[in-house]
This record gives structure tokens, C-alpha cells and sequence, in this order.
């Protein structure tokens, strides 16, 4: 599990930092594990969410086939199933719509209340989402869009690997996300992930420090980047 301190150092890094480390624990993670669409992000002000994923998909465009008791039923099993963890937690939700995700906002006034209530920090979907001016404060949305509608919005399923531009995710992740968009990784990475951060930024230092510099030479700057990539 991560500790109170682990998470609150990893919100204290910005998603490219979270990005930059893992990439130095493995090189591979260049080429998975983050969105790579542009998303809206509802708050751009507030700091990164980092939490365990509750995940989910859903659909909009068509109604569902269940009835309105098992609907409900369905509902409620979804909702327990985001409330289940004291730890802090954030929603991954992928809408399965195909070339028509976001016809319908499932993440509103009412779901992000609800949400928020059990412990969510936000949400990372390729949905939609809506009443951008009702949410509650602190609460995180990062989306495709926004739309004024919720169509035939319902819950498919829930606890599963779930795919949100390109970001693969498993129940537990660990995800980090901000204005730039998200990351996930496993809760057992943290603290290699926090230590790697800090030996990335704490590489940079140099050079963007004598970027700053009056007069700064190139001789002086390539001087510090080969000191830097030897």
C-alpha cells in the first residue's frame, strides 16, 4: 500500500515528471501507459490527482438492455464497488461507443457528487462530461469534451482492464493525472518512481539554471548538456 507521505509527494510532481521517471526505471514505458489524446481538463489550476483506479466502461448512445430493476441493481453494485477502499481513489472510465464516445455525459452534477462522497480525488474518461460549473470543488474531471447531454447513459461493467486513449488500466493502479493528462502505473513503483523523479529534475537543474543566466553562452550550455547525456 502507499503511505500517506508517498502520495503526497507524487502529487507534488507534475504528470511529465511522473512520465520522465518512469521512462528511467524502464525505457519501454516511452510507448505505453499514458493517454496520448489531447483531453479537457475541468481544473486546470488544481493540483495532480493521484489515487488507486476505479474502473469502468459505459455506453451513451444506445439504451441499455437491462430492465429498471436491474438497472438499479447494477447501479448500486457499481457504486458499492467505487466506495469499497479507505484509500484515495480515482475513476477510469472508458466509454465504449466507438467513433461516437461522448455523445452522452455520464460524469454530471449527480455522479461527480456521488463520486466525490466515496472517495474518488476525479476522473480520467474518453467520455463526456457536463454541468462544468455545478462539480463539486476539488473535484477532477479530465475528459474528451463537454456535452449538454446525458443520452442513454448507463454503466456496462465495472472492476475490469479498461483502455482510455491508449492508457491501458487494471483495478489498483496507481494514476496520476493533471492538465497534461494521465499515467498509470503499479502501487509497488511509487517510491522508485518519487526517487527517480527527484534524480531527473535535480539532472536538469543545471542547465536550466544557466539558461537563466545573463549572457549565457553555447559554448558554456553545451558544455553542461554533454556533462549531462554522458
Amino acid at each position: 500500500m502507499v503511505d500517506a507521505s508517498l502520495f503526497n509527494q507524487l502529487k507534488s510532481l507534475d504528470t511529465p515528471t511522473v512520465c520522465n521517471a518512469l521512462e528511467m526505471l524502464d525505457p519501454g514505458r516511452r510507448a505505453y501507459g499514458f493517454t496520448t489524446e489531447s483531453l479537457f481538463c475541468l481544473r486546470e489550476s488544481l493540483a495532480p490527482i493521484v489515487g488507486y483506479a476505479k474502473t469502468a466502461t459505459m455506453r451513451s448512445l444506445q439504451p441499455s438492455t437491462k430492465s429498471s430493476a436491474e438497472t438499479v441493481k447494477h447501479r448500486v453494485e457499481y457504486y458499492t464497488y467505487i466506495s469499497e477502499g479507505s484509500e484515495r481513489k480515482v475513476c477510469v472510465m472508458q466509454d465504449l461507443d466507438s467513433t461516437r464516445v461522448g455523445t452522452g455525459a455520464f460524469w454530471g452534477t449527480f455522479n461527480s457528487s456521488i463520486h466525490k462522497a466515496l472517495g474518488c480525488e476525479g476522473v480520467v474518461t474518453d467520455g463526456a462530461i457536463r454541468d462544468v460549473q455545478k462539480i463539486p470543488e476539488s473535484f477532477q474531471m479530465i475528459a474528451r469534451g463537454v456535452r449538454p447531454s446525458h443520452g442513454y447513459v448507463h454503466v456496462v461493467d465495472f472492476g475490469i482492464q479498461v483502455n482510455v486513449c491508449s492508457m491501458v488500466v487494471n483495478d489498483g493502479d496507481l494514476v496520476h493525472a493533471d492538465i497534461h493528462g494521465a499515467v498509470c502505473f503499479s502501487a509497488s513503483m511509487a517510491n522508485d518512481v518519487i526517487n527517480a523523479a527527484v534524480e531527473f529534475v535535480e539532472g536538469e537543474r543545471p542547465i536550466i539554471e544557466a539558461c537563466q543566466e545573463s549572457g549565457i553562452e553555447i559554448n558554456r550550455l553545451i558544455e553542461i548538456y554533454r556533462s549531462r547525456v554522458s
